[in-house]
């Protein structure tokens, strides 16, 4: 069945938490110790999509995997800059979700006028049953560069993880860049037809 992409929507909290706890409490793709309440989840969301995309991949009525974008620093030099999320439900990598995801996602900030999308990324040099370094594979695949690597920065499970910053450039860096336009003045269903 086909993956479709839409921008989530506040009755989504429930089905993303319950994709993103396991990251919590598994690996250590997630540093946070403990997964957020739902109220704490569905207020990110609304926080987000204040200004950002934050989108949902479904496989029929199944939600799959979700992406968004957050403030890379909340200065105003820094508004053409943005860090962007993904995650998979687990049993769906490798189905296109993630590919999908992230093509959307850049679609939508290249028309806000974002112009550099930076991923922050737990890493490992020996991966292990709560590491894999998926996600710098994916990212690389996906044209992001790495940019900064910041060893044994993070502390679960009894180890020492790394932490990597990937960037990837989405548009030029002009003398005169484009004022940014929030997510909530777009054509959103324009941008994620396939």
């Amino acid at each position: 069945m086909e993956i479709s992409i839409r921008m989530a929507r506040q009755e989504d909290a429930a089905a993303l938490l319950d994709i993103f706890t396991p990251y919590v409490l598994q690996t250590a793709v997630a540093f946070n110790y403990e997964p957020p309440t739902l109220e704490e989840f569905r207020a990110t969301i609304a926080d987000r999509l204040r200004r950002y995309p934050y989108l949902v991949a479904q496989r029929g009525d199944e939600v799959i995997g979700y992406a968004y974008a957050s403030p890379f620093k909340s200065r105003a030099a820094y508004d053409w800059a943005v860090e962007t999320s993904i995650y998979v439900k687990q049993g769906q990598t490798g189905t296109g979700c993630g590919r999908k995801l992230y093509e959307a996602l850049e679609r939508i900030l290249r028309a806000q006028h974002i112009l550099s999308m930076y991923a922050c990324i737990a890493y490992t040099d020996v991966p292990d049953e709560h590491l894999s370094n998926n996600s710098p594979e994916f990212h690389a695949h996906m044209g992001f560069e790495l940019t900064a690597k910041f060893p044994k920065c993070g502390y679960k499970f009894n180890k020492w993880y790394d932490m990597i910053w990937m960037h990837k450039e989405i548009g030029p860096h002009t003398e005169a860049p484009l004022p940014l336009i929030p997510v909530t003045e777009l054509n959103i269903d324009e941008l994620l037809k396939p």
